[in-house]
């Protein structure tokens, strides 16, 4: 570990926000007791995750996709732990990008261990120095098992619709958000045969034509001011509640979707392919004192 101050920024994309290291040639040793420390709301930075930025021919695990996108997003979860992809993660990643000149507006291949993610920048408006473009990320296709579940809150019963975006999700149409409780626990559902490694839980309303509201229950964390595989999957079970199928009629579907940190919008295309427009906002950038990343972590 290196003894010199390290620079970090601190982004959100609909209040989903993130430590941001930026380390182009995997120079910086981060263990997960590290990164928990920066994610911490109250001893360190704070952020639901953290963005390791390196190029992708610097980092064994993206070596094999540096022909095609020059950056790779090690991203981490608050915890320390590794993960796969992030779709608010990546539009923040992109941000950094620009705001540091190292991509333009357009189009942008970014490298994650889930494979490589297609983003396109938006033509940014300054607003307080700021870019304010909205980022599209593609997020892959949707599958629809077969086997729903019923979930049950405070005795009121929905079911719920079987969506797996790389993750599962059981989305459940309620009339009133309110209904669905604090969110603080995985709300029960069953069969509970179907998750067995847990679920993600939405609950949806109508607003308006193909435009819905959320919240939702991210298992392991409990409610989340948004989720944005979870908002893809709220997007393709109402399009299909609604008769919609881009795959039968040729022709693109858009929904918006309102979370508690803001709003998303979710394109399903005739391949299946989804994509998820937002925003994303860099609001600090700093120095992280050495000694934090040294700290032994707390005995048990």
């Amino acid at each position: 570990m290196s003894t010199s101050q390290i620079a970090f920024l601190k982004g959100h994309g609909t209040e989903n926000d993130f430590v941001i290291v930026p380390d182009p040639d995997n120079a910086i040793d981060l263990p997960a007791s590290a990164v928990a420390r920066l994610c911490d709301r109250r001893a360190g930075i704070g952020g639901d995750g953290l963005l390791h930025v390196v190029r992708s021919a610097a980092h064994p695990e993206a070596h094999a996709m540096a022909d095609e996108a020059e950056w790779f997003m090690d991203y981490r979860n608050a915890d320390g732990s590794i993960a796969e992809m992030c779709g608010n993660g990546v539009r923040v990643f992109a941000r950094y990008l620009q705001r540091a000149g190292l991509v333009e507006e357009g189009d942008l291949a970014v490298a994650t261990r889930g494979g490589v993610k297609k983003v396109h920048l938006a033509k940014a408006e300054s607003v307080s120095g700021s870019a304010a473009g909205d980022i599209t990320v593609s997020m892959g296709r949707a599958q629809f098992p077969r086997e729903g579940v019923t979930v049950t809150v405070d005795g009121r019963s929905w079911p719920a619709r079987n969506v797996n975006m790389g993750n599962p999700h059981a989305v459940a149409f309620v009339d009133d958000l309110d209904h669905a409780g604090d969110l603080f626990r995985e709300p029960p559902y069953s069969p509970a045969s179907v998750y067995p490694d847990g679920v993600n839980v939405e609950f949806v309303v109508d607003r308006g034509e193909r435009h819905v509201a959320m919240r939702v229950h991210e298992r392991g964390s409990g409610e989340t001011r948004s989720c944005g595989t979870g908002a893809c999957a709220v997007a393709v079970a109402a399009a299909r509640r609604d008769g919609l199928d881009p795959s039968v009629t040729g022709a693109p579907v858009a929904y918006t979707v309102d979370l508690p940190g803001g709003r998303l919008v979710i394109t399903e295309h005739p391949d299946g392919e989804i994509e998820m427009t937002g925003p994303a906002v860099i609001v600090a950038e700093g120095h992280i004192e050495p000694a934090l990343l040294a700290q032994r972590p707390p005995l048990a």
